[in-house]
Parts: C-alpha cells; sequence; structure tokens
C-alpha cells in the first residue's frame, strides 16, 4: 500500500508519497522515476517519503513550501524523530538510491554522497502536518506496471524527439542546397553576361579592323 499526499496548493500540482512499510519502501526504491526526490530523516529510523516532480525538473527546482512539507511529513513519520527538536532530513534524487545484495529490506545507500542534501527541521509544525493528513489517499498500484508503462512512454517520446531532430537536420541541408544551387546559378548568369560583353567587344572590333 502506498499513501499519496498532495502538497500545499501554492506550490503547483505535486504529488507525495511513501511506502506503508519497508516492504513497500523496497518496491518503491525499485520502481521510481527519474522525477522521484527522496526524503529521510538523518541517522534515525523513518518512512521513506518521495516528491514526484514535473518532467524537466530537477532538485534545484523544489521552492521552500514544497521543501518543508516533505521534511515535515517526513519528520511526523519518525518514531525517535517526531518526539525530538532540530533534526536534519536528507534528500536525493531517486537515481542517486544505490541497493546492493547484502542491504536489509527498504535499506539504501547513495551512489554520490555529493548528490545529498540536508536540511534542518527545528520542530514538528502540526499545521502542516495536519493539512497533509487531510488529504491523503491510499491505494495499492501495480508498481512496476506502472514503471514499465512510464519507461515505454519515454522511449516513445524519445522516438518522436529524434525523429524531429532528423527531419530538421534534413531540411536545414536541403535549404542549404537551394542556397547552394541559386549561389551557383547567379554566378553562372554573371559569367555568361561577362562572355556576351566580351563577344560584343571582339565584333566591335573586327568591325573597325575593316573600315
Amino acid at each position: 500500500m502506498v499513501f499519496y499526499f498532495k502538497a500545499r496548493p501554492e506550490a503547483g500540482d505535486y504529488t507525495i508519497f511513501m511506502g506503508l512499510d519497508k516492504y513497500e519502501n523496497e518496491e518503491l526504491i525499485k520502481y521510481g522515476f527519474p522525477e522521484d526526490i527522496w526524503f529521510h530523516v538523518d541517522k534515525m529510523s523513518s518512512a521513506h517519503v518521495y516528491l514526484r516532480l514535473q518532467k524537466g525538473q530537477t532538485i534545484d527546482d523544489i521552492s521552500e513550501g514544497l521543501l518543508e512539507d516533505c521534511a515535515q511529513l517526513v519528520k511526523a513519520n519518525s518514531i525517535q524523530g517526531n518526539k525530538v527538536n532540530n533534526i536534519d532530513v536528507v534528500y536525493t534524487p531517486w537515481s542517486n538510491l544505490k541497493k546492493t545484495s547484502y542491504m536489509d529490506v527498504g535499506q539504501v545507500g547513495f551512489h554520490n554522497s555529493k548528490m545529498v542534501r540536508t536540511l534542518r527541521v527545528e520542530k514538528r509544525i502540526n499545521e502542516i502536518v495536519n493539512r497533509l493528513n487531510r488529504t491523503k489517499v491510499e491505494r495499492t498500484p501495480d508498481l512496476k506496471a506502472v514503471n514499465a508503462a512510464e519507461r515505454a512512454e519515454r522511449k516513445q517520446h524519445m522516438r518522436e524527439k529524434k525523429r524531429r531532430e532528423e527531419l530538421e537536420r534534413l531540411e536545414k541541408e536541403r535549404q542549404a542546397e537551394i542556397r547552394s544551387y541559386k549561389g551557383l546559378m547567379v554566378s553562372e548568369k554573371m559569367t555568361s553576361n561577362k562572355q556576351i560583353a566580351e563577344t560584343s567587344r571582339s565584333l566591335q572590333e573586327l568591325e573597325e579592323d575593316f573600315m
């Protein structure tokens, strides 16, 4: 089961979600999207909270309000972290999550520690947590199927993009050939005019010789 939440309206149309338990977290780790940003309370047990960005966005595009929603939600879903103040929440792109065979279920590492960011959360803000919980929806998605459909859509998009780029390239080549042909025609016309002028002068000179 996956829990879905709606971020604050002024932040835009964003979905925040987390798994029911560590087994669901394992599925979310495995079938994440490139737009997903992963959140966790640093050095404490907590839920794995994800923020799904819009296509084309990166971690740098997350607004302060949106970041606060995610941080408050992950703090509220940490047994230890929810009870104390001044905790750190770490977050990083889903693609930076590292999973190896010797890790426990739901456990992750990072491919690049420099891509992990830290946010200090001073205290729980009930207003934010309660607002998020009012938008909470429980679903049991087939994460593997959803991921496969998304991958197929991305591949189709890439094929269409490559096709458009190829058509644009061919059109540029065609236009270049047309310009080159026109330039050649102008050059040939100028040469012909010059030859006619030279021929006219030659005939005039012959006529003058006979006179």
